[in-house]
């Protein structure tokens, strides 16, 4: 009988007979299934959840009375640990429990016993992946308005940024880039923060990229756009492809990226009376813009008295003309002009000390003015809105900054006097927050150090101040993106200021980037000229590596251009012997040499009279023939009566 038919029949004689079991030794067949009562495993669930939120309550109630006498984190604090210890000994107990479940459950045969997390939901706290006692404890969520210490640190930090502005100022670490020697009058950053383009009173307009600049901190290219006149405005596009160039002459250009043309502004006709018949401008540019939203678009102002828009697609004509007009309704001169942030609305700075802003798409009437916003006779040097579009900023020819609100346009919100200027450029902005307005002083030369300064925008208080250089501040520009501010100054310097933990990019990659070593070519190789129809005989081999090439030519004296050895002996070729190495020196030495004694020079001459008669070389062969006899002329007796003598003879007096 097979093993399986045995224990079959075992099985079969125990069920019948248990006497017959007994006396064989089995106690039964397999292990008694467990019974669960469903009822009292919902009602012990059922009894820890109503223990669970007595103990919640009393726990919130304790919260309330005590932040009467304490604050409120400790009472955070205090609650958190009471729940956290609750929690603790729900999870030890119901260790406990499952443990002892676990070790009676051991002989047993069937479906385990449903676990309270099943029955009761999911857990509040669980995390498989950390060891933590915090993750593992099961229990209600911490109540709300609970902080922990360290998050109460960070908060209180946070918290103390905001309200002190002074501390986002990225000043720690600066760098400087040599321009050149004249005032630096203009600079542009591009939306993105990765190029900077800086333009001066030298005429040149030198590219900086902070991705592929190293520490050595050199422009990667240097032009001259307007040839013989000074830049005064750079600025790129709204979307950082093309440049626009204003500088002291009447034409406006636009460059690439890479400082290509690609327009120019026409020239007006200056015989024209009415500025708004003529195609261009016709007289000195002052500053330009660009559009914040339409990136074919930019503005300029001129000495011709008018405020253009132009289109880059069409540089035949301007797209339209403002003219700011004085009180009288005669002409005055634009000396700064800019866009609001949406576009909307175009503002200008005059010379008789108005600030007139239009409506862009209305050029005939103002849309706000203020006639007397600084001294007249000054020239205003800078206008700019700030990011909510609300406040104008004014940098006045009268040393003097202020800000407005245009919806009341008639007086200014603040106002700071006693900062010198003597740039008709000099620049003003507002802080990325829009808290901070940020502005330079001029100084003249000996007289100090340019500062940057920093006011609050909602007071106006002086906050912060930057000892720039020993010369003027004239440019100034804060890069939202980057998060770094860029000066430049009338020294031909443009420095950069940045935090390396709260800016981003720009001079942060260039800094840390060693200079690169000058890599000096041995030998200059000749180019490689492609033939593929010449013959084999006249094909020049194919170049197979620039090294090889270079260590190949390194060894031909021609292309490697040996000097020639120094000549052995007396010299042959016309070149001089070993001896001196000079041509003077050789010619020293064969005269030392010389063992003639030249102490007579008659004697010395007349030596050689009789050879040179007997044997004659240079003269006599030639008069061989028709005079062998050499006739010499007579000299006559000079006579001194000067009467007998012909009058070209007569001595002149």
């Amino acid at each position: 009988m097979e093993p399986a038919a045995a224990d079959w029949g075992a099985e079969l004689a125990v069920g019948a007979d248990p006497e017959l079991a007994a006396t064989m030794g089995f106690s039964g067949f397999g292990k008694k299934a467990r019974t669960f009562d469903l009822e009292a495993l919902f009602e012990q669930t059922r009894r820890t959840a109503a223990e669970r939120s007595r103990k919640v309550l009393e726990a919130r109630e304790r919260e309330e009375e005590e932040k009467e006498f304490k604050g409120q984190c400790d009472d955070a604090a205090a609650s958190g640990s009471n729940v956290v210890s609750a929690g603790s000994a729900v999870t030890s107990r119901d260790t406990d429990s499952n443990e002892s479940e676990a070790s009676s459950d051991e002989d047993l045969i069937g479906p385990p016993a449903p676990s309270q997390t099943a029955i009761q939901g999911p857990a509040v706290c669980s995390d498989d992946d950390d060891d933590d006692d915090d993750d593992e404890l099961i229990g209600p969520p911490l109540p709300p308005g609970y902080k922990n210490s360290d998050d109460e640190e960070d908060d209180d930090e946070v918290q103390e940024e905001d309200n002190n502005p002074v501390k986002k100022i990225p000043d720690s670490h600066e760098i400087t880039l040599q321009h050149g020697t004249k005032t630096v009058s203009a600079l542009g950053l591009d939306p993105s923060g990765a190029r900077l383009v800086t333009g001066g009173y030298d005429y040149d307009v030198k590219f900086w990229d902070f991705a592929g600049m190293d520490a050595s901190l050199q422009a990667f290219r240097s032009l001259q756009p307007c040839e013989c006149h000074q830049i005064k405005s750079l600025q790129y596009s709204s979307t950082g492809d093309v440049i626009l160039v204003v500088s002291g002459n009447s034409q406006a250009k636009v460059l690439d990226r890479d400082g290509f043309p690609v327009m120019e502004c026409v020239k007006g006709d200056q015989y024209i009376v009415d500025m708004a018949n003529t195609k261009g401008h016709t007289a000195m540019l002052n500053t330009g813009c660009w559009h914040p939203k339409i990136k074919e678009e930019f503005l300029t102002c001129s000495n011709d008295g008018t405020v253009r828009t132009w289109d880059v697609n069409n540089e035949k004509k301007h797209k339209g003309v403002f003219k700011p007009r004085s009180v009288q309704g005669k002409r005055v001169i634009p000396t700064t002009c800019t866009y609001s942030r949406d576009g909307k609305l175009i503002a200008a700075g005059c010379q008789d000390g108005s600030i007139q802003i239009w409506d862009r798409n209305l050029n005939v009437h103002t849309k706000f003015h203020c006639r007397q916003a600084h001294a007249s006779g000054t020239e205003t040097s800078c206008l700019t809105f700030s990011y909510d579009g609300i406040a104008l900023a004014s940098r006045g020819g009268d040393d003097t900054l202020k800000t407005w609100d245009i919806r009341q346009f008639k007086k200014p919100l603040h106002s700071v006097d006693g900062l010198p200027t003597f740039f008709p450029m000099t620049d003003c902005c507002f802080s990325p927050d829009d808290k901070i307005l940020v502005t330079g002083t001029s100084v003249k030369r000996g007289g100090g150090n340019g500062k940057l300064l920093f006011f609050e925008r909602e007071t106006f208080q002086k906050v912060y101040e930057i000892d720039v250089t020993d010369a003027s501040v004239v440019r100034c520009l804060w890069h939202p993106k980057l998060n770094q501010i860029m000066v430049g100054t009338g020294n031909g310097l443009a420095k950069v200021y940045y935090d390396p933990i709260k800016s981003q990019r720009g001079a942060k990659l260039c800094v840390v980037k060693t200079k690169r070593k000058a890599r000096q070519a041995e030998t200059l190789t000749q180019d490689y000229i492609i033939t593929p129809h010449a013959l084999p005989m006249f094909r020049e081999p194919r170049q197979r590596s620039t090294r090889k090439q270079l260590e190949k030519d390194r060894l031909d004296p021609v292309k490697s251009h040996k000097p020639e050895p120094p000549v052995a002996g007396p010299g042959r070729g016309g070149r001089v012997g070993t001896h001196g190495g000079t041509l003077s020196s050789y010619i020293v030495k064969n005269i030392a040499l010389d063992k003639t004694d030249d102490s007579n020079p008659r004697e010395a001459i007349l030596r050689h009279a009789k050879e040179a008669e007997e044997n004659p070389y240079w003269v006599a062969p030639a008069y061989s023939k028709t005079q062998p006899k050499t006739v010499f002329a007579e000299v006559e007796q000079e006579d001194d009566e000067t009467d007998n003598k012909p009058e070209w003879k007569k001595r002149k007096i």
